[in-house]
């Protein structure tokens, strides 16, 4: 009985046998060797992208994605076919490195969305803030030539609104007064030279009398003064200083009774029909600022009021902390609706011309390149290296790197970018050993290592010999071995 069991195992390990060998014979060998289509005979796969990966089952590449193609044993690589694409197929070997393909499903789930590479034309516009102050030509000091003391103040408070030739306020100068009784004198001279009969004392008169009256002149006071004094026979002893612009006091120094000097402001007075506004305009887009451009102020209190407004002169120096430039805007101020040290917002029209561009999101800034993905259909996308030019409001110009009409991608650019750029380094690591596809170490680099203990193949190492510790028994702890 037990004879008959053992026979009866070999004949059931024989039979396992020869039927994994048929079937190995019958669909195997098939795969290795399968005839196409037309009678064509397929040797292996490989990778259209990086021919050298190799696989004898069809399938995807590891390393990009891509559906591996037949190599047939009377034509060559698929990558050799395909180098005569047909009309709808794509040229696999003009795509630079770092091209990935990627299934509507992906696409859709990081996001992917396409835009038109395009021609456009138009303004551009830019945007700054602006702080309104005064228009320095409109500014004027109220001071005298000669020292006084105030007597009366006409004008009491800072902001008060004064007209041109109103009285601000009255000096009594002995110095003034003293060279208003000099003309005095000599107009009495000047009379009673006429009935002499000397010659050239007529002249000498006339010119003592034109000197008194220059004095009084360089002094400022006016010609309604000097025939003031010369009509009444009488000098002004408070003598009226009257404001010489039309506008609001700024600064005010004028007390009674205060001794004045000629250095002495009395008045600051301002025309603020006319103001300055101070822009800050990025460094970036100083060159598209000219003087002379019409602008548009807004102020921060009123969306719905603008003024126009024209550039007057670009400073030639950047805010370093900042980074930009101050631009100074002449602008009209009706009702004086912009008041100094007031907030506005400035608007700059810019005319441009024609230019390639595509959309702000589709230019990946990487700080040292900039990269558009341009999509070729069937899910393949290129990174391409392009040169940006300006900003126009969500666009952006392309200098170089593109042409009009290309596809492009505009949203999942990231995620785009890591997967090309894993693509990329793993294409240069072709030829490497020990990657998929890639050819095997040659027998002399493995021979190079023969020796080194511890690897498949080499000479072991005898052990290591005991270091002796005979006379070591008087260290602490320890015996003798």
């Amino acid at each position: 009985m037990k004879l008959l069991k053992i026979i009866l195992a070999l004949v059931l390990l024989a039979a396992a046998f020869l039927g994994g060998y048929a079937y190995k014979s019958l669909f195997h060998s098939s795969d290795t060797a399968t005839p196409a289509a037309g009678g064509r005979r397929i040797l292996y796969y490989v990778d259209p992208m990086h021919p050298a990966y190799k696989s004898d089952k069809p399938g995807i590449a590891p390393d990009c994605g891509m559906k591996l193609v037949p190599v047939y044993a009377n034509a060559g690589s698929a990558a050799t076919a395909s180098a005569q694409p047909k009309s709808n197929e794509i040229d696999l070997s003009t795509l630079p490195m770092g091209t990935i393909r990627m299934s509507p499903e992906k696409r859709q789930q990081i996001g992917v969305e396409y835009g038109t590479v395009e021609v456009t034309s138009g303004g551009q516009t830019i945007r700054a803030v602006g702080k309104v102050t005064y228009d320095e030509t409109r500014l004027a000091h109220v001071h005298t030539k000669f020292e006084g003391w105030i007597d009366k103040v006409y004008v009491d408070f800072v902001g008060k609104l004064v007209e041109k030739g109103q009285p601000l306020l009255t000096i009594y100068s002995p110095d003034l007064l003293a060279s208003e009784q000099e003309l005095l004198l000599a107009v009495k001279a000047k009379e009673i030279m006429k009935k002499s009969t000397l010659e050239g004392v007529i002249d000498q008169s006339e010119t003592l009398f034109q000197a008194a009256k220059r004095r009084l002149e360089l002094w400022d006071l006016s010609e309604a003064q000097i025939q003031q004094v010369l009509a009444t026979g009488q000098p002004i002893k408070n003598v009226t200083i009257y404001s010489p612009i039309r506008g609001y006091v700024l600064e005010r120094k004028a007390f009674p009774q205060v001794k004045v000097m000629p250095d002495t402001d009395l008045y600051t007075v301002v025309d603020l029909s006319r103001v300055w506004i101070m822009a800050d305009v990025f460094e970036n887009d100083a060159p598209n600022i000219r003087p002379g451009q019409t602008v548009r102020v807004t102020p921060s209190y009123d969306k719905n009021r603008s003024f126009l407004a024209k550039v007057s002169y670009i400073q030639p120096e950047v805010d370093p902390t900042t980074r930009t430039l101050k631009v100074r805007i002449d602008a009209d101020n009706p009702g004086i609706a912009l008041k100094p040290d007031m907030y506005v917002d400035v608007t700059f029209k810019v005319d441009s011309g024609a230019a390639l561009t595509v959309p702000s999101g589709a230019v990946l800034q990487t700080g040292d390149r900039n990269t558009v993905f341009v999509g070729h259909g069937d899910g393949y996308l290129e990174p391409r290296e392009v040169t940006v030019g300006e900003q126009r409001g969500d666009r952006i110009t392309i200098l170089k790197g593109l042409k009009a009409g290309e596809r492009i991608v505009t949203s999942g650019n990231f995620l785009i970018d890591s997967e090309s750029q894993l693509k990329a380094a793993a294409s240069g690591m072709s030829g490497m050993p020990g990657m998929p596809g890639m050819a095997p170490q040659p027998p002399a680099a493995k021979a190079a290592t023969k020796g080194m203990p511890g690897m498949p193949g080499m000479t072991p190492q005898p052990p290591a010999t005991k270091p002796a510790t005979k006379g070591m028994a008087d260290m602490p702890g320890m015996g003798g071995k």
